[in-house]
């Protein structure tokens, strides 16, 4: 595409956009000529810059810490807000949210001036796209009277989770309805960096966020979702090949443009290593056969091997091709890879009949001598998993698998930071089809789901021996369709923990190690917004619902329910 090359200027010139536009009754003298007119900004100019951050951001969540939360992956050092939850406030995540929403404000207003319809529907799917991220994450928040500053709304009140979910349908209805009818591109292709200007897979992909928000108010609001769901599925019109997912490319330039953990701008590669499979999905993945586990992970380094024969517990020192090499406990990632990469292998020796923890306090469980081993959640200190001879801040653990080498890079392949696809829409009409609703069949659209997914990750030509797993063969419940839409979810783990927190599936388990011996429900209103709103941010916490659970920050607790569970029993 030829806008990607252009993205970080357009970044830089939107920054000054907003800058310039703080300040409207400035002196001549003060104003700045590098600044842009928001009264005459081009619609086409301002668009990728809000479709980047916010692809940006929503993969950085997925592929982060909410990957930890749902168990898809774990840190091995560093971990607390990883793998424990221990989060604090979230100002900077709420900063970022609302500034994409003043950028696509500004989209909007001069899509409208302008008529540009193609952009006026793009503004309002990103909106309603920034607003839900909102309102999944922390709950109520500004919405109705929110981004009127120049208006004099400074304090905006917060909005009901029910009302911002409606809102947004409203404009996804809206959007679908302008892509649906018009053919005014202007430009659009060499500026859009979802769909080049396809206003048919923009409408695809507004009407597939129609699918995610009416599943997710079906807990509080079933006959609104129910006639929402069966109303796109009878249209038609929603994504259902994953070529149409809605997706953006990285163009590597730099850190900010590169995939969150490419190894080119983190020379320690410390962002990749310590990140490592959780054994949860790992687990699961192996037991069914899932052609997926190749592509996501890589077998272990130095594999364990049960050896009854062994005259001690365990090895001290690893072997290669076989061979003990005395005083070799570890080496290096670098150098294990390019060992292996040279036909080597490495392996340790236990006695399952005499093999005992050297640290139980740390690590007590039994030696996995799996070819894919990942850590399970919440562990005290998972430096010391399955006996990593590496423990602390060195840690490379050598006894769990890591993630592909793919994940290394800055862009390309399957790097893209994904925001809706194919996957999602058959599952979602498979649960909806699995309540009873009109959507059709719900093995037929289970059995798509699976297949869209592989065709994403590239492996489609193992679907016909993977659908015959004992595991994976539709048997007709909601829990087999959230696990498998849950795997799908892999960088974007946001789904997977909102699939969670309404429907308790798949039955995750947390680990020792966080306090609350429980996963979080949302994240914790910042004290910023407590100092500079507090009335309005007061009132939106007095609305939450404080559990078993919330700990000393009580109801603005990562572990109290926002509306959309209370009373649901859900997930907890």
């Amino acid at each position: 595409m030829k806008i990607l090359k252009h993205i970080p200027k357009l970044v830089f010139m939107l920054a000054l956009l907003v800058v310039s536009s703080c300040k409207e009754d400035l002196t001549e003298i003060n104003e700045n000529p590098n600044g842009v007119d928001p009264n005459s900004a081009n619609p086409n100019l301002i668009m990728p810059t809000v479709m980047t951050g916010v692809a940006n951001q929503y993969v950085r969540l997925g592929y982060g810490r909410i990957a930890g939360v749902v168990q898809h992956t774990q840190e091995d050092a560093w971990k607390d807000g990883f793998n424990d939850y221990n989060w604090n406030e979230e100002d900077d995540e709420w900063k970022a949210w609302y500034g994409f929403l003043r950028n696509n404000n500004l989209l909007y207003k001069r899509a409208v001036e302008t008529k540009f319809k193609f952009h006026e529907g793009v503004a309002l799917t990103m909106r309603a796209f920034i607003f839900g991220t909102i309102s999944d994450l922390w709950g109520d928040a500004p919405y109705t009277n929110a981004l009127k500053g120049d208006e004099g709304e400074m304090l905006p009140a917060f909005d009901s989770q029910e009302v911002i979910y409606k809102g947004i349908i409203e404009d996804l209805k809206a959007a679908s309805a302008i892509f649906g009818s018009t053919g005014d591109e202007r430009d659009a292709p060499a500026y859009d960096v979802y769909y080049n200007g396809s206003t048919q897979k923009w409408q695809k992909f507004a009407n597939t966020l129609l699918l995610r928000y009416y599943m997710r108010i079906s807990g509080k609001l079933p006959d609104v979702a129910k006639a929402g769901i069966e109303s796109v599925y009878a249209s038609g019109i929603y994504i259902k090949d994953a070529g149409d997912d809605a997706v953006m490319d990285f163009i590597g330039t730099d850190g900010n443009n590169s995939w969150p953990t490419a190894t080119a701008f983190d020379v320690s590669e410390s962002n990749w290593r310590r990140r490592r499979p959780a054994s949860t999905l790992i687990n699961n993945l192996v037991a069914n056969s899932d052609p997926r586990l190749k592509v996501w992970f890589q077998p272990v380094h130095v594999r364990w091997v049960a050896d009854p024969t062994l005259a001690k517990g365990m090895d001290d020192f690893i072997r290669e091709d076989g061979k003990i090499l005395t005083g070799v406990k570890s080496f290096t990632e670098q150098e294990l890879r390019a060992k292996i990469a040279a036909g080597h292998k490495y392996t340790r020796h236990f006695n399952p009949n005499t093999y005992k923890p050297s640290r139980p306090e740390q690590f007590n469980g039994p030696l996995n001598a799996g070819e894919y081993v990942g850590v399970p959640p919440g562990m005290i200190d998972p430096t010391y998993f399955n006996e990593n001879p590496t423990t602390g801040q060195q840690v490379q653990n050598q006894h769990a698998s890591q993630l592909n080498y793919t994940y290394q890079g800055n862009k390309g392949g399957i790097l893209k930071a994904r925001l809706a696809s194919a996957a999602e829409s058959s599952f979602i009409l498979a649960e909806a089809a699995q309540k009873g609703w009109a959507a059709g069949a719900a093995a037929a659209h289970y059995n798509n789901g699976i297949k869209q997914s592989l065709q994403t990750w590239g492996v489609a030509d193992g679907y016909d021996a993977f659908i015959k797993q004992k595991g994976v063969t539709y048997n007709g419940t909601q829990a087999q369709i959230i696990e498998q839409k849950w795997i799908s979810s892999w960088t974007a783990a946001t789904e997977g923990w909102f699939d969670y927190r309404r429907t308790g599936l798949p039955k995750l388990v947390p680990g020792v190690a966080p306090v609350s011996r429980a996963l979080p429900l949302r994240f914790i209103y910042s004290n910023n917004e407590l100092n500079n709103n507090g009335e309005s941010v007061k009132n939106a916490i007095e609305r939450l619902e404080e559990t078993s659970f919330s700990g000393p920050r009580k109801k603005n607790s990562q572990w109290s329910k926002p509306w959309l569970v209370q009373g649901t029993g859900k997930p907890w």
